[in-house]
């Protein structure tokens, strides 16, 4: 039997599904499977598709809240997404935005999908006077972790990012899901469906752990004070 190992993100899954109708697909997306058309429900996918959720979209007013008790007096936030990938990138300024209006934030929202622009996004931020950063969920950003959490360390800008990949090289912080579950979780699936179960029948994967990872070192490097409280809450801090 074959299997298509879709786990990049969302458009990748939706580009396995357009692609075949029979052969099963197991999926990661970062956005909700049900409303971006991957799935016609979480426990009853349907069809030949199903996978995790690891909600990398969802996660906008945790974010926000992680930010401000970092920059408590930051009220202009920045926004990167990659619109080249519409359905995440709706998806996270939709949930970044509700939560923005109901703590009187500014949101600014700055699209990128290469590398100069990241750096010609970058240099808008700044001239708004951007005093925070949200990193829209995109697979692409995560190829370009390195050139982010550089350049936000070297413009003093805090951010924070939807995994932990990007704190690890340098990023101030991150919240969300862990990605070494979601693949365990995609290779569990996998097995289950090369051993004859029918993806129609298997629920999606929704998370039921988020990391919250600090980098102390970075925080010293911008000037951030991280408080006692958020490293209480921290699953791993970096020192």
């Amino acid at each position: 039997m074959t299997v298509i190992v879709s786990a990049i993100g969302t458009a990748t899954a939706l580009a396995a599904k357009a692609a075949t109708t029979s052969i099963p697909i197991v999926f990661t997306a970062g956005t909700d499977p049900v409303e971006a058309g991957i799935v016609a429900s979480l426990s009853r996918p349907g069809g030949n598709v199903t996978g995790v959720n690891f909600m990398a979209s969802e996660l906008g007013a945790k974010r926000l809240g992680v930010l401000q008790e970092l920059v408590p007096r930051a009220t202009r936030i920045a926004l990167l997404v990659n619109r080249t990938n519409p359905v995440s990138a709706e998806s996270v300024i939709k949930d970044v935005e509700k939560t923005a209006s109901a703590t009187a934030r500014q949101i600014q929202v700055f699209d990128a999908s290469t590398n100069p622009e990241i750096e010609i996004a970058f240099a808008a931020l700044l001239q708004n006077r951007a005093e925070a950063l949200v990193v829209g969920a995109d697979p692409y950003f995560t190829e370009r972790r390195v050139q982010l959490a550089t350049l936000a360390t070297r413009h003093l800008l805090p951010t924070i990012y939807f995994i932990r990949a990007f704190v690890e090289v340098g990023g101030l912080v991150s919240y969300g899901a862990s990605d070494f579950v979601r693949y365990r979780e995609v290779g569990i699936y996998t097995g289950r469906i090369l051993k004859g179960e029918k993806p129609a029948d298997m629920p999606v994967v929704q998370p039921t752990k988020f990391e919250l990872v600090i980098n102390v070192p970075t925080a010293g490097a911008i000037g951030v004070t991280v408080p006692q409280s958020l490293l209480a809450q921290a699953d791993e801090v970096i020192e």
